[in-house]
C-alpha cells in the first residue's frame, strides 16, 4: 500500500511542470525534492542509527562546491560532478567518521558541528579555490544525449529523476537487513555486540552513505540556484533538514518523505525576514519536539495502538 501511494505521489510530482508555467512554483518543487532527499539521508544516520550529525551541513556544502568546481574549474560535466560530490563526501565521511564514531554521542554531535563550521570557513577563506564571498556564479545547466536542461521546468526533470533514484535507494537500504541492524544498534548496542555483530562497520557505512547522498543532493541543488557561495552553508539548511526529520518522525522513512514534501515551502515562507528566520526555525523545532516527540509517524502509530487497545477492552 505504501509503495503504491509513493508511486502515485512520484508520478503526480513528475507532472508538476505540465500543470503550471510558474518558475516560482516549479522552483519550490525542486527544493521540495532535493530537501526531502537530504532529510532522508539525515534520517539514515539520525533516525536509524541514533546519531545526530551536524556534519550533514558540511557534506551539503562540499557536494555543491565539488560539483561546481568539476564543471567550471576542471572542465567536467554536471553528471561527473555529482558523482564526484558523492565519492568525495563518502571518503571524507570515512576519514572523520572512524575517530568520531568511537566517541560518545555528545562528543560526536560536537565534533560533527565543528566539522560543519570548518567547511564553512574553508568556503569563505580559501579564495583561490572557492572565490570566497564572490562565489562561483553562472553555473551552466546540464545536458544529456543532446538535450539541454536549460529552463527551470526542464531542470525539474533532473531533480525529479535524481530524487526518485536516491529515495528508492535509501528505502531499499532502510528496509534491508542493514537497516534493521542499524535500528537494533540504536536501541541496544550492547545486545547487538553480544550477538557477535560489530556495530562500528554498520555505523561507519551509514555515515558514509548518508554523506554521499547529501553531497549529491547539494550538487544538484547548486545547479538549480546557478551559483554557489558561502551562504550555501547557511545553518538554516541544516535546520530545515532536521525539522523535516523531527516532524516526519525520526526512524520513519515514509514519515520523513511526507514531511519533506509537506514542508517544502517553509524556506520560501521564511525568506521575508533573514533576521528572524533562525528564531522561527528554533521555535518550530521546540514546539514540534514538545507536541509530537516521535513525529507525525510516531503520533499516528500511537493513535493506532490506542484504538486497538480500545477495541480489545
Amino acid at each position: 500500500m505504501k509503495l503504491a501511494i509513493a508511486l502515485i505521489a512520484a508520478l503526480a510530482f513528475a507532472a508538476l511542470p505540465l500543470l503550471t508555467s510558474s518558475n516560482y512554483i516549479i522552483g519550490v518543487g525542486i527544493s521540495a525534492l532535493i530537501f526531502t532527499v537530504a532529510a532522508a539521508a539525515l534520517n539514515l544516520i539520525y533516525g536509524f542509527t541514533g546519531l545526530l550529525s551536524f556534519a550533514q551541513l558540511g557534506f551539503w556544502g562540499i557536494g555543491g562546491y565539488v560539483t561546481a568546481l568539476t564543471v567550471v574549474t576542471f572542465g567536467g560535466n554536471f553528471w561527473w560532478g555529482v558523482l564526484w560530490a558523492a565519492l568525495v563526501n563518502a571518503v571524507v565521511a570515512l576519514a572523520i567518521g572512524y575517530p568520531t564514531l568511537r566517541t560518545n554521542r555528545h562528543a560526536f554531535v560536537i565534533m560533527t558541528l565543528t566539522f560543519a563550521l570548518l567547511v564553512t570557513l574553508i568556503a569563505r577563506d580559501w579564495v583561490d579555490l572557492t572565490r570566497g564571498p564572490l562565489g562561483i556564479p553562472n553555473l551552466p545547466k546540464p545536458s544529456a544525449f543532446g538535450y539541454h536542461f536549460a529552463t527551470t521546468a526542464q531542470y525539474y526533470w533532473v531533480a525529479w529523476a535524481f530524487s526518485v533514484a536516491m529515495l528508492g535507494f535509501l528505502y531499499a537500504l532502510c528496509s534491508s537487513r542493514i537497516g534493521r541492524t542499524l535500528v537494533a544498534i540504536k536501541q541496544n548496542e550492547p545486545l547487538v555486540r553480544a550477538q557477535g555483530i560489530a556495530p562500528m562497520p554498520y555505523k561507519l557505512s551509514a555515515f558514509a552513505i548518508s554523506a554521499a547522498v547529501t553531497g549529491a543532493a547539494g550538487g544538484v541543488f547548486t545547479f538549480h540556484l546557478g551559483i554557489i557561495d558561502p551562504l550555501f552553508l547557511d545553518f538554516y539548511y541544516m535546520q530545515t533538514f532536521l525539522i523535516i526529520v523531527i516532524i516526519g518522525g525520526a526512524g520513519s522513512f515514509w514519515g520523513v518523505v511526507a514531511a519533506g514534501i509537506a514542508l517544502s515551502a517553509l524556506p520560501e515562507m521564511l525568506r521575508f525576514s533573514a533576521d528572524f528566520r533562525m528564531i522561527i526555525y528554533g521555535v518550530i523545532l521546540v514546539v514540534a519536539m514538545f507536541v509530537m516527540p516521535t513525529g507525525v509517524a510516531g503520533w499516528l502509530r500511537e493513535r493506532q495502538i490506542a484504538r486497538m487497545r480500545e477495541q480489545l477492552r
